[in-house]
């Protein structure tokens, strides 16, 4: 009873921090608009954040309770989660057209910083200074996009901005913005108290319940958006929108976690970054290749199928 108690507060805090995301999003892309901002911008910037808005909220509020195995696991967990099971998913629905001239130094980064994730986790922290380092990065890869956004007229992920393009007064906005807040920060603490509650009864880690259970929730706005994507024929937004947002698990959400308290890095996700590494670095040939056919989706499935057995032992 107790178990099952903790995971219907568990998939209520999934809700709400993710309910809670899209409803900032759309207050955030409201003020936005008054202001003149293009599209493409908002696309590339906050809706791009919006989906990373979970893990960040659930990272933020783990470190705060001294449970660092479910701030690592999430992002480490996520990132996996979404290379290997969102994009083999969604490649098995529909096979993705991968633009490498326009993504190549997005998966190139990707790469890098995964390289400079499992780094930290060599030397079992996460501090003041790496959290500098990735937020100087992260601003450094928001400079990049709109720099480059105006040079090559990337695709500013019209699906998303146009269904969100309603007409509100300022003040709506802003109550979206300030409820969206409330919600995410109500969200995450349920999911990352029932998640804590959930390992100690069935008696396995923060680590497994971080990478599996966590994971899994805080990517469900990723899931949403790429299957709709594809199927609606945008590959582009449904690889750019799983590479965009590992990047930002990384930069952003560990970024910001590690200038508000230091991180400590369990040796035990070394290997787990290095398996998040690995899926980054398979989206090089492919992306030469030009797409994630059907069958490579299904071997990217299944790699997350004999992954998640290996937690399991």
């Amino acid at each position: 009873m107790e178990i099952l108690t903790n995971i219907l507060i568990l998939i209520a805090g999934f809700v709400i921090l993710i309910k809670g995301a899209d409803f900032f999003v759309d207050g955030s892309i409201g003020v936005a608009q008054r202001f003149g901002i293009p599209h493409l911008i908002i696309g590339l910037t906050i809706v791009s954040m919006g989906t990373s808005a979970p893990e960040a909220a659930v990272s933020i509020s783990s470190a705060l309770k001294g449970i660092p195995d479910i701030t690592i696991g999430n992002v480490v967990g996520s990132n996996i989660f979404n290379i290997l099971m969102i994009l083999g998913f969604t490649a098995m629905v529909s096979p993705l057209v991968i633009k490498y001239a326009e993504m190549k130094k997005q998966i190139q980064i990707l790469s890098l910083i995964s390289v400079a994730f499992m780094g930290f986790g060599m030397y079992g922290e996460i501090g003041l200074l790496g959290g500098i380092v990735l937020s100087a990065l992260f601003i450094a890869f928001l400079s990049m996009l709109v720099r480059d956004s105006k040079v090559t007229e990337i695709p500013d992920e019209p699906d998303v901005i146009e269904e969100k393009n309603i007409v509100r007064s300022m003040p709506k906005d802003i109550i979206l913005i300030v409820v969206g807040l409330a919600m995410i920060i109500i969200g995450s603490q349920l999911a990352v108290d029932s998640a804590t509650e959930l390992a100690v009864i069935m008696g396995v880690s923060q680590r497994f319940i971080g990478l599996t259970i966590v994971a899994f929730g805080t990517s469900l706005p990723e899931l949403a958006t790429s299957v709709v994507a594809a199927m609606k024929g945008n590959s582009d937004i449904a690889i750019g929108n799983i590479v965009g947002s590992n990047i930002f698990n990384i930069l952003f959400v560990c970024g910001i976690t590690a200038l508000i308290t230091p991180i400590p890095f369990n040796s035990q996700f070394v290997i787990d970054s290095a398996i998040a590494l690995f899926a980054a670095a398979a989206l090089i040939p492919l992306g030469r290749k030009g797409i994630l056919g059907r069958k490579t989706g299904a071997l990217f499935v299944l790699a997350y199928a004999a992954y998640f057995v290996t937690l399991l032992y």
